[in-house]
Order: C-alpha cells, then sequence, then structure tokens
C-alpha cells in the first residue's frame, strides 16, 4: 500500500520563514534552516520550500539557502518561486533540492513544463497550482492569488499532466490559513480525474483536517504550515492519529 505524505512548507521571504492567512498578512515564523532540521528529525515525508520575496538576488539567496538546508535533513525537499528556466531548475538541484516547484512560470508558458520535464524527468518537476472560486467556478490565479487567470483550475491540472508534471500542489486560497479543513471536493475531482500525485494545501487547522484530506479529498500528500511552524500539531502525533484511522502512513 502506498503510504500518504505530510509535507510542512516553509514559505520563504527575505531569508525568513513567514506565514499568513489568504495569502496576505504575513507574519514572522522562523529560520528556515533551523525548521527543516527539525521537521527532518520529526519525520515529516518531505519538506517544501517556497520562495514568495520578489528580490533580484532571489536565484542566488535562494541556491545558498537550498545548500543550507540541504546539510540538515535527510528528506526529500521540493523548492519552488521564481523559477522560470531549465538553468535555474540546474543551479536549485545541483544546490541540494530534489524537486522544484513551479507555478506563475508555467501559466505563462506551458511549454516549459515539457521542456523540464525532457531535461530532469518527471519526478523532478512539481506544478503549483493556487485557485480560488469564483462563481461556481474554480479559477487559477497567480502572484499570489492577486491576478486571475483564463484557466479552469481542472482544464490547467489535465494539461499540467498531459505535459508531462509528475505531481500537482494544489492550494485552495479560499481555505488558505483558514484552519477550517481542505477544499475536500475540489481535491477529490482532482485525484479522480487526474493519474498523478496530488498534494492538498490550503486550510490544515487540526488532525482530522488531514484525515478528510485523505478520505474524503483523495489526496496523496498533504501540506501545512502554521499549525506545525507553531507548534499546534507535532507530525510525529498527527501520523499516529492518521494511522490509528486505518490511513497508510510511514511512521
Amino acid at each position: 500500500m502506498i503510504t500518504k505524505r505530510i509535507i510542512p512548507c516553509l514559505d520563504i521571504k527575505d531569508g525568513r520563514t513567514v506565514k499568513g492567512t489568504n495569502f496576505i498578512n504575513l507574519r514572522d515564523a522562523g529560520d528556515p534552516v533551523a525548521l527543516a532540521k527539525i521537521y527532518s528529525e520529526t519525520r515529516a515525508d518531505e519538506l517544501v520550500f517556497l520562495d514568495i520575496s520578489a528580490t533580484e538576488e532571489r536565484r542566488k539567496t535562494l541556491a545558498d539557502l537550498v545548500l543550507r538546508v540541504a546539510s540538515q535533513v535527510n528528506i526529500p525537499f521540493t523548492v519552488g518561486g521564481g523559477i522560470s528556466s531549465v538553468e535555474d531548475v540546474d543551479i536549485l538541484l545541483q544546490n541540494g533540492a530534489d524537486k522544484v516547484s513551479i507555478n506563475s512560470s508555467a501559466v505563462k508558458r506551458p511549454e516549459l513544463i515539457n521542456e523540464l520535464v525532457a531535461k530532469f524527468g518527471s519526478q523532478c518537476i512539481v506544478v503549483a497550482i493556487d485557485a480560488k472560486y469564483v462563481e461556481g467556478e474554480w479559477i487559477v490565479h497567480l502572484v499570489g492569488g492577486k491576478v486571475p487567470t483564463e484557466y479552469n483550475l481542472f482544464d490547467w491540472a489535465k494539461e499540467v499532466e498531459e505535459r508531462g508534471a509528475g505531481e500537482i500542489l494544489f492550494t485552495s486560497m479560499d481555505n488558505d490559513g483558514t484552519k477550517d479543513g481542505f477544499a475536500n471536493e475540489a481535491l477529490a475531482r482532482l485525484s479522480e480525474s487526474l493519474n498523478i500525485p496530488i498534494i492538498a494545501s490550503g486550510g490544515a487547522g487540526n488532525m482530522q483536517h488531514f484525515a478528510d484530506a485523505f478520505t474524503e479529498g483523495k489526496a496523496d500528500a498533504a501540506l501545512a504550515a502554521s499549525v506545525f511552524h507553531f507548534k499546534e500539531i507535532e507530525i510525529p502525533s498527527l501520523k499516529e492519529e492518521l494511522a490509528t484511522q486505518g490511513i497508510a502512513m510511514r511512521l
């Protein structure tokens, strides 16, 4: 049986971990290298780093941070933020990232997915999709949720799969930071229509929310930030609770 994955997410701004609600009102959540080490030691299955700051030095800064984190962890980690070329990915992988996550750059130029898959393989390429429920339809948004696109979540996800991406990280902007649970109906629809793994993101507030994402949402992995950073949920306890509910976990 394939185990479900628990993934802490570090949103990085100016070298620090931050967390907000509905993509705004950011607050400091600590040193990313120290947090990464803790998550590696407390049985997180993977780690995701998303650089949300818009400095021109992003690639250089992010590569340095990736290198520092890689020396502290023994679990796979995915790095995203400002990646728009084969060269960007090459630098991050050389510095210790296991996978990369692309978002806006893929929407603006979908061929990028094909190029990255051809060069690095599907297993390296995660496409992150931020979507908001607008007038009865899930609409893909860019730039931290500020810019709506013409893409429907499910159509775009299907195209992403067809272009060879190995995984989709779906964040419901409506649920993000609310701690009211994941967008399980949308997750289930994604999971049923695609053959690649879906990572659920946005809305984790308690242990049952994770269980629901796996059972109702049929997600392959669940990602969260503040509940882990501020120790509202401890990962070992979460995995043990999920296992008691019959959800396959790597304990």
